[in-house]
């Protein structure tokens, strides 16, 4: 059992004698402070930071952090406040101790609970790094003795680790602990599944071992032939690796273990090259599955070249070439070569990379909503298969497998994202939902008084873009929303010849109080929202009135302008469109909804006058609107581009086209296109009744 004698014992291995006395300390705080505290396994709880503390050390961390690790769950489990700690200690052991902490507050769910958690984690690590480390260590521990806890809480406590910790490892470069994260992770969870795979892996050792030794020395042989030092061996695969392929890729056992993996550490960046060299002319190289992660590093700092060969009889090879610099760090990461408190210029490319992404998760979690779509968020970017694309500058950007120009927009700047309207890619214009690829040259172009688009939502993959449009998204509904109520408590009050300006304050403050509501602004949103009813609003606003003027709503109809975005929608059941006589309904949270008057679904809400409201179309609308029509007629070939060519050339474009065959020569087509009123509409009705095969056109509605 691991002991504070044997544990600074290594520790004098490479801090000074002084910083050890400090983690002596430390670890006598501690324990005087979780005295008659006890794990499940019934062992003293003192054991367990010790153990969190010698993992660090086994990465050769600085004294604070190792002191911030024996003192990880004072603040949480035995009441002793954070001033203590930096009286005892210092402020920034302080710091690192509250940011592993989790927090007191009661939420409303588990889920909302942890996310809180990795939130406060998260800002306290984009503070110090540090943090987070620590955090893997003691979820580390946690994990190795995981068998101790009861059923329930051990699925959850895995989960977790598989769906955040084991890709906040990998992201961090921290190969090693990912595994052991993935494997302990994968029993814990899967315990059957994890016992299957590994008696498989076991039972196919035997087989694979004169395969593995041929391979093995002919790769050695013709090393030597070229004088190249290298130290070559085989790479096993790890159980939930194994499984995970299986699953994503839907391959068998057999497939995944059919492949063979070796690994080359040469002396030099130069022997790399020259070993992938020498490889390539013993065995053929498959095509495409050649990727040099030396001269353009993943995102966590890793560097390494992969090749797939053609071996002896046909089998695949898969061959990693590094230097035993970059084996360092690809097992160990951004603890590979601790350099805290290191200058820019000195700093390694993995703590670089690492303090980047941290940046990062600062930034989503200032337009993140909530913790809950924080934590959606982060999850999304902690995924590693890679694109690295250029800027026309030359800069390199990696993504996320799937990733799109609107994502490359937010990852430059908020402002272009917030603002683009077009891209080119390698100097030719593609749409905003084009999939990048590698080694593509990305060029965003931007609009002033430009706003991102809800459909973006749909196809952007990272975190950054997707919360840097909800929170322009949400912006820009507050704005709208503020300016609609305003409207319509202006045309409320003007009902009883009043207006805004002559609202008393008393009486505001009133509604305000009564509705939890702090500023007149968030009111009128509330009102443009749906969430209050306007005549609602202006009764109790004008409720010391002598008298009120008895006009009904109904003789003031409001004006729809059709620009009014995101608080005034068009229902898609009956699709109205200026011209057609309207009623509004009013929906919490989504502001208006507009219906035809004869659309089937408002017959209902006709007698809820608190949620309907009499509108009409503004003599102004400029704006394009959706409408469907129901075509019958002779099926003959290529009619449909004679529908589709007739609309267009009535200034009207064409959004989509359903076709169905009622027998071999009538068929129905219901065909979607965008006019800007009633008079267009005819007019293009019109045009199409001059197709003779034609039999009868409806406007679909509900």
């Amino acid at each position: 059992m691991l002991t504070i004698d044997s544990f600074t014992i290594d520790l004098r291995e490479y801090l000074g004698d002084d910083q050890v006395e400090q983690v002596i300390t430390a670890y006598g705080f501690a324990e005087s402070a979780h005295k008659g505290q006890k794990r499940k396994s019934g062992e003293k709880y003192i054991n367990h930071p010790l153990a969190v503390a010698a993992i660090l050390s086994e990465m050769h961390m600085d004294h604070q952090c190792l002191m911030a690790a024996l003192l990880h769950d004072v603040l949480e489990d035995t009441g002793v406040p954070k001033h203590m700690l930096a009286q005892k200690f210092d402020e920034e052991v302080a710091d690192l101790v509250d940011g592993v902490s989790k927090l007191r507050n009661m939420f409303q769910t588990r889920a909302e609970a942890q996310a809180e958690n990795f939130q406060k984690m998260t800002l306290a690590m984009a503070k110090d790094i540090r943090v987070i480390l620590v955090k893997i260590a003691d979820r580390l521990h946690n994990m190795r003795t995981i068998d101790y806890l009861e059923p329930e809480r051990k699925k959850r406590v895995a989960k977790e680790t598989l769906e955040i910790y084991a890709p906040i490892a990998n992201r961090l470069g921290m190969n090693n602990i990912r595994i052991e994260f993935e494997e302990l992770g994968f029993k814990a969870l899967y315990p059957l599944r994890s016992d299957m795979i590994g008696k498989a892996v076991r039972r196919a050792r035997g087989n694979r071992k004169e395969v593995v030794s041929k391979v093995l020395a002919s790769i050695e042989a013709c090393l030597k032939q070229d004088s190249l030092e290298a130290d070559v061996f085989g790479r096993e695969k790890h159980l939930y690796s194994i499984y995970d392929k299986m699953r994503s890729k839907r391959r068998s056992f057999a497939e995944i273990m059919d492949v063979y993996a070796f690994r080359i550490i040469a002396e030099s960046v130069d022997d790399c090259y020259r070993v992938l060299g020498a490889v390539h002319n013993l065995y053929k190289p498959v095509a495409g599955r050649f990727k040099d992660y030396i001269a353009i590093p993943k995102a966590n700092g890793y560097q390494s070249l992969h090749t797939t060969l053609f071996g002896m009889h046909g089998i695949p090879i898969e061959i990693q070439i590094r230097t035993f610099e970059m084996e360092m760090v690809a097992n160990n990461g951004i603890a590979g070569h601790w350099l805290y408190k290191a200058n820019d210029e000195s700093s390694s490319g993995s703590h670089k990379r690492a303090r980047e992404w941290m940046k990062g998760l600062l930034e989503i979690q200032q337009s993140a909503g909530n913790s809950l779509e924080f934590i959606e968020n982060v999850k999304i970017d902690l995924f590693p298969d890679e694109v690295y694309v250029f800027s026309p500058r030359g800069d390199i950007y990696d993504f996320v497998q799937g990733s799109t120009p609107v994502d490359f927009a937010y990852a430059v700047h908020t402002d272009i994202g917030n603002t683009c309207v077009a891209c080119r890619i390698d100097r030719r214009f593609a749409p905003l939902s084009a999939t990048l690829e590698s080694g593509q040259t990305i060029e965003i172009v931007t609009a002033p008084g430009a706003q991102p688009n809800p459909a973006w939502l749909s196809f952007v993959i990272t975190g950054k873009a997707r919360s840097g449009i909800r929170h322009a998204l949400k912006n820009q509904q507050l704005n709208e929303s503020v300016s609609l109520g305003r409207r319509l408590l202006e045309r409320t009050l003007n009902v009883e010849d009043s207006s805004i300006d002559d609202i008393d304050p008393d009486q505001l403050e009133k509604v305000l109080t009564d509705r939890n509501l702090t500023s007149f602004d968030e009111l009128l949103e509330a009102i443009g929202l749906g969430n209050q009813m306007a005549y609602v609003i202006t009764r109790i606003l004008l409720a010391n009135k002598e008298e009120l003027v008895s006009q009904p709503l109904s003789q003031q109809p409001f004006a729809i302008m059709g620009t009014e975005g995101l608080v005034v929608t068009y229902a898609k059941c009956c699709k109205p469109i200026p011209g057609d006589p309207i009623l509004g309904h009013i929906s919490a949270g989504k502001g208006i909804v507009i219906h035809t008057d004869s659309c089937r679904n408002m017959h209902d809400l006709r007698e809820k006058p608190d949620e309907t409201m009499s509108v009409r179309w503004d003599p102004e609308v400029d704006q394009d609107f959706s409408v469907e029509l129901r075509i019958e007629l002779e099926h003959v070939k290529g009619i449909i581009a004679v529908l589709a060519s007739t609309i267009t050339n009535a200034d009207a474009n064409v959004e989509r086209i359903n076709m169905d065959e009622r027998d071999a020569k009538l068929s129905t087509v219901n065909i979607v296109f965008s006019v800007r009123d009633r008079v267009h509409l005819a007019h293009v009705i019109k045009r199409l009744r001059t197709i003779r095969v034609i039999s009868k056109i409806l406007r679909a509605r509900s």
